[in-house]
């Protein structure tokens, strides 16, 4: 079992930048993939990125080149990078992590952009 916490969330304006962090109860080492969806009001929860262990990534078509997922195992720690961001984005962000065959959420952080 891993429990996942966010942070970093907030209100910023149309073009700045935030950075969430996903802190985990244990050794992430060892999880293949890690990673952020978001969901926003009225709308399905969707990927935004994910990150394997061994460093590939893989980004919704609506951030490449905006976000950036990186982990650190010695912190245990997974962080999103968010530059250029649009009102769009606006949407609670969840960690996510599968691990031994079940999904693990963190509890979500509220992003917020306005125009």
């Amino acid at each position: 079992q891993v429990q996942l916490v966010e942070s970093g969330g907030g209100l910023v304006q149309a073009g700045g930048s935030l950075r969430l962090s996903c802190a985990a109860s244990r050794s992430i080492f060892s999880i293949n993939r890690m990673g952020w969806y978001r969901q926003a009001p009225g709308k399905q929860r969707e990927l935004v990125a994910l990150m394997t262990s061994g460093g590939s990534t893989n980004y919704a078509d609506s951030v490449k080149g905006r976000f950036a997922i990186s982990r650190d195992n010695a912190k245990n720690t997974v962080y999103l990078q968010m530059n250029s961001l649009k009102p769009e984005d606006t949407a609670v962000y969840y960690c996510y992590a599968p691990l031994s065959g079940s999904d693990y959420w963190g509890q979500g952080t509220q992003v917020t952009v306005s125009s």
